[in-house]
């Protein structure tokens, strides 16, 4: 004798709320953080930022690596103190060129020289202790604007040994942060209040259109890479930003253990004058167009433009 209908129909139900209430994969982010030793910000306060931001860091157990401009934003000696903080805090270490050079904007021969130019202190330091240096950040995410310069940086980098760290969480950060500073420096503490508060808005806004984006390009959600600043801005409120991460399910990874999603072995066809994230890259490769990302509120902008 087969089952009853009436046991039929409880399975299916039951089946049916399984699938409903199955977990979704588990969500995950490597924190990348450009332009060490400091963004924006006076040479003076680059010890404080750093120390504030590996805090926040340290507090949520984010093994995030930092791309390094060593001839920006301090002496060698105070950029060396720095890069010393950061690998004491078990943070990984990139280069991201020596002075932020623009691949768009520079022959490809002096780009190359500054990509050089970035590795002295870092390498010291990395094989201090043992490590290596082997990751590489394009300033502006430029990967060239024309075909023969990004096939030729690329041969380059390669040849050097590096593997290049893509973003696919990008943001318009960098704008709030200069609006931060603008208003740190004119002691205006409501404003900083006001700019910290839709930048952690915004990139809640950011995340969930990307998550989206994710779906829409791959199917899924791949290990995400976040791009972020160091500077005041991160130095003070990164901490709510992980926490929104964390409310968004995203456990924090190692930039090698976000590359080895598959996702990231998908080709890169973009030639062009903009910093794309991989997201739309790897969207072009599939014939879709580039989505409308969202923007920063209106008045931030003003902001960082003001006088």
């Amino acid at each position: 004798m087969g089952p009853s209908r009436l046991a039929i129909a409880f399975c299916g139900a039951a089946l049916l709320a399984f699938a409903w209430h199955a977990p979704n994969p588990p969500r995950r982010v490597c924190v990348t953080i450009d332009d060490l030793p400091v963004q924006n910000a006076p040479a003076a306060d680059a010890r404080g930022i750093s120390r504030r931001l590996l805090d926040a860091l340290g507090k949520h157990r984010i093994p995030a690596i930092g791309f390094v401009t060593e001839q920006r934003g301090a002496s060698p000696a105070v950029t060396r103190e720095i890069l010393n903080m950061w690998l004491d805090a078990g943070m990984e270490l990139g280069n991201h060129t020596a002075s932020h050079f623009d691949a768009n904007r520079v022959p490809l021969e002096r780009f190359a020289a500054d990509v050089a130019a970035g590795e002295p202190i870092t390498r010291e330091l990395l094989g201090a202790r043992r490590k290596s240096l082997r990751y590489f950040r394009h300033p502006f995410l430029h990967t060239g604007a024309d075909a023969a310069t990004k096939e030729g940086l690329a041969g380059y980098l390669s040849q050097q040994g590096y593997e290049v760290a893509p973003v696919t969480f990008d943001n318009q950060e960098w704008v709030f942060a200069g609006a931060y500073e603008r208003a740190f420096q004119k002691a205006d503490t409501a404003g900083m209040r006001r700019v910290a508060a839709a930048y952690v808005n915004y990139m809640e806004e950011n995340f969930a259109f990307f998550e989206k984006r994710s779906r829409e390009v791959l199917g899924r959600e791949p290990a995400q890479t976040l791009l972020i600043h160091c500077n005041r801005l991160n130095a003070d409120h990164f901490d709510a930003v992980a926490r929104r991460l964390e409310r968004r399910g995203y456990s924090f990874v190692s930039l090698a253990a976000a590359l080895s999603d598959e996702a990231y072995r998908l080709p890169d066809p973009y030639i062009g004058p903009k910093g794309l994230s991989w997201l739309h890259r790897w969207g072009l490769a599939k014939g879709l167009p580039i989505a409308m990302e969202p923007a920063e509120p209106e008045w931030v902008a003003r902001l960082l433009a003001a006088d």
